[in-house]
């Protein structure tokens, strides 16, 4: 049945789970009925305060009524956990990365195809509004063909702020998987695929301290490179510098910058979903801003999600967050971290479509 509500089963009631339970109430294609958690206090805390069903994680698994999942655990619990929920039978959906390695998420890609069912993933914040002005900007050609470009994530890391900071320095962490899907998911937005890679990473310490009031003075030990400096090469033509980096104590001054045969565009924080544009057209001395046409600029987590869920009972148009992109993504992460450790370019060995494009007045 077209556009019918599809219930939603929530694996994992951490700090981000607020911001989807919060957006999710204002898309007509999810309801989220039920959550679950490792531990049974936050399920239940998150059962009470949002009027859901506080289950055990097999129990939800094991709910015929519930059609799709979101896995909100640990990066490094992703896949398993996204595996368990396809095995169950149900859609799964997960926050990112889609996986640490590229092993994993085929073998995810694999289970997904076998059962017949969709898998996808964060971020979704390029379904934002200013992110799918961009897009639009793009597609018109204002800028022209864009041939350059840079993208940074600039910051001392998390340690200050972080109730529970160790994971951003293991392996799954580190600027590049906790950020990095942000940055060139937003990329692969506008541009399309990465076709090669080149990059070196390292690390400026081997144990940070925590400042954070919670574990202020605890040692953390650091296995993961926390400094990525890359350029990727698109399918288009493109070429692009990433840098994803906790060992700055006061990053850059933009976050995006794409540069075309007809002008430059600033795109802002793809972090988030709305923020100011910023263009310069042949002859100007400066930046000026330009509106945003599209909608959902608000903190919209869950948006992908919705989208999933629109497409199960509507798939004219497939998901945009859908299972290509996010493994994409994370081939582009892992032919980093290859191309630093070989000293070689790094051939992308997946490719995927640009998602369609939002329309200005879409309603999910």
């Amino acid at each position: 049945m077209k556009n019918r509500i599809i219930n939603v089963g929530v694996i994992g009631c951490g700090a981000i789970s607020e911001a989807y339970f919060n957006a999710s109430k204002k898309f007509a294609s999810m309801k989220i009925v039920a959550v679950a958690d490792m531990r049974p206090e936050a399920a239940k805390a998150a059962a009470d305060k949002y009027g859901y069903r506080a289950m055990t994680v097999k129990a939800l698994l094991s709910d015929p009524q519930i059609e799709a999942v979101l896995n909100l655990t640990i990066p490094a619990a992703h896949a398993k956990v996204n595996e368990s929920i396809l095995k169950a039978g149900k859609h799964a959906y997960t926050e990112k990365p889609f996986a640490l390695d590229r092993v994993s998420g085929k073998r995810v890609m694999a289970l997904a195809k076998k059962m017949k069912l969709q898998v996808g993933g964060a971020p979704d914040t390029f379904l934002g509004g200013s992110h799918q002005t961009c897009r639009e900007m793009i597609d018109k050609g204002v800028i022209g063909k864009v041939t350059a470009g840079m993208a940074l994530m600039l910051c001392h890391g998390h340690e200050s702020w972080h109730p529970n900071p160790s994971f951003y320095y293991l392996k799954g962490g580190g600027p590049l998987f906790d950020m990095g899907p942000y940055y060139i998911t937003a990329l692969v937005n506008m541009l399309g695929p990465v076709k090669r890679v080149a990059a070196i990473c390292n690390r400026a310490q081997d144990e940070r301290i925590a400042t954070s009031p919670a574990l202020k003075g605890k040692k953390l030990p650091v296995k993961t490179d926390t400094h990525h400096s890359a350029t990727l090469e698109f399918a288009s033509g493109a070429v692009v510098t990433l840098v994803t980096s906790f060992d700055m104590w006061k990053g850059g001054g933009c976050f995006i910058e794409l540069h075309g045969t007809k002008g430059s565009l600033r795109v802002p924080d793809p972090n988030c979903f709305g923020n100011e544009i910023m263009i310069c057209k042949p002859g100007e001395t400066d930046w000026k801003p330009t509106p945003i046409t599209h909608g959902y600029t608000d903190n919209m987590r869950s948006i992908g999600l919705a989208d999933m869920c629109r497409s199960l009972t509507d798939p004219a148009t497939p998901a945009r967050c859908g299972g290509d992109l996010v493994f994409h993504v994370l081939d582009v992460m892992c032919a980093v971290e290859e191309s630093s450790k070989t000293g070689r370019h790094i051939k992308m060995q997946s490719t995927c479509a640009r998602p369609a494009p939002l329309p200005r007045k879409a309603k999910l």
